[in-house]
């Protein structure tokens, strides 16, 4: 016996519902083959997932499949989650997989608290010719329940979760990008010549000796989708983000674009570098509305990223790329730590990255494919001083919605306007319980301003909060419904965002942004 060693757990940490940097990973990865930790076990008993109406099975349990696990550093999901451990084929050959990744980077470029929602085990990254797309739908509707009621946690399943996981306000669907990709493949992989000098040296034999090289996964294509597989991926953005919009306004999904076959329909546009156009031509970058049954990605709820990376940790991964949306997840909750939500991150360096696929130019004067892809996506480039986030925008197309802090800014106001109607829920609608609600998103809205979130001289410029009379009609008070009416001025929106805030008699607090309707 060498020695033992002890590792102490982390306390748990109470869940709080103002917070804006809690992550949700919804997607595939392995369970290790441990006994559930006991923090973990009496986590889910108090939330009701081992006894109680909705209990799961007890081997459900165990695997952690479909459940909530709260993970506050990068240990215990390393613990817990076999991330390293998907096949490749049918040999002994591993490598990460993309949930895995998207954690990893989280939690090493600044992230704190992550919840992990495990759909299911990864399948192999090659497999038998077509059935990625056979099993697509499957595997899209293990993430995207759209089954699941927000009442009933018995139906819940993938981002279904979100109704009982208030804290959360980024959302993660790291394998959506390889589940819509093609049939991926072995490619030719360069081995540099070795550094050393020729020498001779004594021979055994004349046969000449075999040496392997080792190209880690690099000879591994990494997930590019062609133009259905694009489209399927728009769809399932689509998806999420209506779900979002209906539910849980307060959150935001980040997600990577997906790396496009070279041979993909509208290939002249991707051969010239000219992302932005491929995505417009592609239905990614319009407003939903009816004509596309509203499953474009468009959306001030919708940060997408780009392009892959070449980092520290990705040598693990098909071509050695990872996508982008978990590192961007890990510098959005550090900055709201640090800074606050609704500041900007663009400009924000990256230390760990030293690539990406493709390499984007830069010049900061809208003239480039780049700058233009820049004004809806959040670009990853090399700058003088290193690789940096070069914007921070929403995929939205209305400019008041573009700038990324301001989206975030009203997902923490809603987040807390929320909490402020729900303690009010069963109290009598009068001028009393109007004026207190005045006062409590004046507060609110007051210590936004001092730290520099809304625009204008005084309080009086930067926002105006009304409920009284003229916000509710008769047939309101007759149903038991609350409404406030507020204005504010982000300091970075080109114009000011009306919000109405609705609470209800029936149990739900809800928030309808009319802003957030025209380009939800």
């Amino acid at each position: 016996m060498n020695g033992v060693s002890f590792e102490l757990a982390p306390p748990r940490v109470a869940a709080d519902a103002n917070r804006v940097d809690v992550a949700c990973f919804v997607g595939y990865v392995g369970r290790r083959a441990t006994a559930l930790p006991a923090n973990v076990r009496t986590a889910l008993a108090e939330t009701r997932w081992i006894a109680g109406p909705w209990a799961r099975p007890p081997a459900e349990v165990e695997a952690l499949l479909q459940l909530p696990v709260v993970v506050d550093s990068w240990n215990a999901f390393d613990a817990l989650f076999a991330w390293d451990s998907r096949p490749i084929g049918r040999g002994e050959r591993r490598c990460a997989s993309y949930l895995g990744a998207a954690v990893r980077s989280f939690f090493a470029n600044g992230g704190r608290r992550a919840l992990i929602v495990r759909c299911g085990d990864p399948w192999p990254y090659l497999e038998v010719v077509g059935n990625r797309a056979a099993q697509r739908t499957t595997r899209l509707a293990a993430l995207l329940a759209s089954a699941a009621n927000p009442m009933d946690p018995a139906s819940w399943i993938g981002i279904g979760h979100l109704s009982g996981l208030p804290e959360v306000s980024l959302l993660c669907l790291p394998d959506l990008a390889d589940i819509c990709a093609a049939d991926p493949a072995l490619v030719d992989v360069a081995v540099e010549p070795p550094s050393s000098p020729e020498v001779f040296v004594d021979c055994s034999s004349n046969a000449v000796v075999g040496v392997e090289q080792d190209v880690g996964l690099r000879d591994l294509a990494p997930p590019r989708a062609d133009h259905d597989g694009f489209i399927a991926w728009r769809n399932a953005i689509g998806t999420a983000r209506e779900r979002l919009a209906r539910l849980h306004r307060e959150m935001l999904l980040l997600a990577a674009l997906p790396l496009p076959m070279q041979d993909a329909r509208n290939a002249d546009a991707w051969a010239q570098a000219d992302f932005h156009a491929y995505l417009e031509n592609a239905g990614v970058l319009i407003e939903p509305d009816s004509s596309n049954g509203g499953r474009a990605a468009a959306s001030a709820f919708v940060q997408l990223a780009w392009p892959w990376l070449r980092t520290s940790h990705s040598t693990d991964l098909p071509g050695a790329l990872e996508a982008p949306d978990g590192l961007l997840a890990g510098v959005l909750a550090i900055n709201a730590l640090s800074r606050g939500t609704f500041r900007s991150v663009a400009g924000s360096r990256l230390a760990a990255v030293s690539g990406s696929e493709p390499l984007l130019a830069w010049s900061g004067i809208a003239e480039t494919p780049s700058d233009r892809l820049a004004q809806r996506v959040c670009v990853i480039a090399p700058s003088p001083v290193g690789w940096a986030l070069h914007s921070d925008v929403t995929a939205s197309a209305d400019e008041a919605w573009r700038a990324g802090g301001v989206s975030r800014l009203m997902g923490a106001l809603l987040r807390a306007a929320r909490r402020a109607g729900e303690a009010a829920l069963f109290e009598a609608s009068g001028p009393l319980l109007w004026q207190r609600i005045e006062r409590s998103l004046g507060h609110l809205l007051t210590a936004f301003w001092r730290e520099g979130a809304l625009g204008g001289a005084s309080p009086e410029e930067a926002f105006s909060v009304r409920c009284d009379r003229s916000t509710m009609s008769q047939n309101d008070l007759d149903n038991g419904r609350l409404r406030a009416e507020v204005s504010i001025l982000p300091v970075a929106a080109v114009e000011r965002i009306s919000v109405v805030l609705d609470l209800t008699g029936g149990g739900a607090a809800e928030a309808l942004t009319n802003a957030l309707r025209e380009v939800a």
